[in-house]
């Protein structure tokens, strides 16, 4: 599996001086500029195409006023959306707790080749994340990953692919087969942006079914038994909302057979999928409460160091819930 530095073509030192002197340039303006609890705009020299790449930064309230090292909270936006997105709730529990939140573009909404998990999008997650790294007070044993639906479809497939760079992640309603997706929305707007992503529909040929493939977390999951990862759906989602469950429960079968640990069978899959389905047999883990969640669970099970939680819900995240799955976790 390639690594984010692979896929720089200027010899070694060159990548990194030039990028050494782009951040101690962006450093600077993050002294003097960057005030507390405000959302400021930054420009991130890409790793890949050299382009100027905008992500949003705030600082918490206190930054300023200790030398404490702080939690990175990487927020990813949704499919149709860009950096311009707001989660409020996000963003205050962030401030509350005193982490540095930081939300990329990666290429923006998912429409072009460019977008969508590309490796372009992928490295701009990482360039963001080293830049934060090299210029704010990151405690580097609590580097967080999470997003919403789009965001949970690009949360499952970093998280996957590169591992090591993230203490925990939590993804929301994400989407872990683009092909599967697209067989569910050909015919929408969703169905339209994927072929503009991957140069055509599912299935016209080999060459645009490994766009489709490459592209979903899926792919990735299946080798990742050591992943921390909290992966969520809303038991409605795909009746009422877009995603439809299976996209989580099939990314924790993945995790789940890498860790040769039992998944969510076939059946529980067929009770669960239905418009008021409900498990016969719920085992002990799907019977926990969850103050963070603040909703019934369906189910909730583990495989290595993951979990799957099925909530009473639709086509959402829930912000405290991730943040109190996310704070568990130290490198």
């Amino acid at each position: 599996m390639r690594q984010a530095n692979s896929r720089i073509w200027l010899p070694y030192w060159a990548q990194y001086w030039s990028q050494m002197m782009v951040l101690c340039c962006l450093c600077i303006g993050i002294g003097c500029n960057v005030n507390a609890s405000e959302r400021t705009l930054v420009k991130i020299k890409s790793s890949a195409d050299d382009t100027d790449q905008p992500c949003y930064l705030i600082l918490p309230a206190n930054y300023k006023s200790d030398n404490v090292k702080r939690p990175l909270l990487v927020s990813l936006h949704s499919w149709s959306a860009d950096l311009n997105q707001r989660n409020e709730s996000l963003e205050k529990l962030a401030d509350e707790k005193g982490w540095i939140y930081l939300f990329p573009n990666f290429r923006g909404a998912n429409r072009t080749p460019q977008a969508c998990g590309s490796e372009l999008a992928q490295t701009d997650i990482l360039d963001a994340t080293a830049w934060a790294k090299s210029n704010l007070r990151v405690d580097t044993s609590r580097v967080y990953l999470t997003g919403v639906s789009g965001g949970g479809h690009m949360t499952m497939l970093m998280a996957s692919r590169y591992p090591e760079q993230w203490t925990a992640a939590s993804a929301w309603v994400g989407i872990s087969d683009l092909a599967l997706w697209y067989k569910k929305h050909a015919d929408t707007r969703y169905g339209e942006m994927m072929r503009k992503v991957c140069g055509g529909a599912y299935g016209d040929s080999i060459k645009i079914n490994k766009e489709y493939i490459k592209r979903s977390p899926k792919l990735y999951l299946k080798k990742s038994p050591n992943i921390v990862l909290d992966i969520a759906a809303g038991i409605h989602d795909g009746h009422t909302g877009s995603v439809p469950i299976t996209h989580s429960i099939f990314a924790f079968n993945a995790i789940a057979r890498a860790n040769k640990q039992p998944g969510v069978s076939d059946d529980e899959i067929k009770l669960l999928s239905k418009p008021t389905g409900r498990l016969d047999e719920p085992l002990k883990s799907d019977q926990e409460t969850d103050k963070s969640l603040g909703r019934e669970i369906h189910l909730r099970r583990y495989a290595g160091n993951s979990r799957l939680t099925i909530f009473e819900g639709g086509h959402e995240g829930i912000s405290t819930a991730a943040i109190s799955w996310l704070e568990k976790h130290k490198k």
